[in-house]
């Protein structure tokens, strides 16, 4: 008798990539062989049935809080960090349609010849027809984060959790690079967070996910298979969610 596949646990996520994700050991810029390995995993959840939405960083190519630090315009500098995601996203889908998954990418500032406008309705359309979309530019305006735009666009299409992908197996006391006796969470409370000020989400992400009960987990990307694990509902990472 042959046993049923198991169910995955989240039907509709959304997937926070750091820019940095895709630099590789590299450190900067966009490493084609990364790239391409985390777009095998997002196929592997595609072909599960899950709708998957991507958010991804900048920072492998400008850093917005970087050069506002040394002296540019915070606006000028977050509008740079925002050419810079639309860049990977970019890069993102070129990676994930070379392996057949259909992929569209919407940009939050217009630039219709490279990305489609930022329409909620129609990136949920894209959902259901099993299109993975790329959501670009962050919000569209200065002083929010990328994490702010993951934490944004995965209430209005309805994600059920948040993937926060990182170089570590979750979040700790400590930095677990510097510190051997750091301690991983197995889960927080918003609150928790934003009183400890823990490497999550900034504020401003926390706050927002807290108040529309939006779970977050935090896991490693760099153990090959995690992202299928984690949507399967295998106890990995570090969720952060209501007490």
């Amino acid at each position: 008798m042959t046993h049923p596949e198991p169910e995955p646990r989240y039907k509709k996520i959304l997937l926070k990539l750091s820019g940095e994700a895709l630099a590789g050991e590299h450190g900067y810029g966009i490493d084609p062989h990364t790239i391409s390995g985390i777009a095998s995993e997002v196929k592997d959840v595609i072909d599960l049935g899950v709708q998957v939405s991507l958010v991804i960083g900048g920072g492998n190519i400008f850093r917005g809080l970087a050069a506002s630090a040394a002296g540019m315009d915070r606006s000028s500098a977050d509008y740079m960090g925002m050419l810079a995601t639309v860049m990977n996203s970019l890069a993102m889908q070129d990676a994930l349609e070379k392996m057949d998954v259909k992929t569209r990418v919407q940009s939050a500032i217009d630039m219709r010849e490279i990305a489609e406008p930022y329409i909620r309705r129609r990136a949920v359309r894209h959902l259901e027809k099993g299109r993975v979309v790329i959501f670009a530019a962050g919000t569209g305006n200065p002083y929010f984060t990328t994490d702010t735009a993951a934490s944004l666009r995965a209430m209005e299409i309805g994600a059920e959790i948040i993937l926060k992908a990182t170089k570590v197996d979750g979040v700790f006391n400590a930095d677990p690079t510097l510190d051997a006796n750091a301690v991983k969470y197995s889960s927080l409370s918003y609150l928790d967070v934003l009183k400890q000020g823990l490497q999550v989400m900034d504020s401003t992400a926390t706050s927002l996910c807290m108040d529309n009960k939006l779970p977050i987990l935090v896991f490693n990307l760099t153990h090959k298979g995690n992202i299928k694990k984690v949507v399967m509902g295998e106890n990995i990472g570090t969720i952060v969610k209501g007490d």
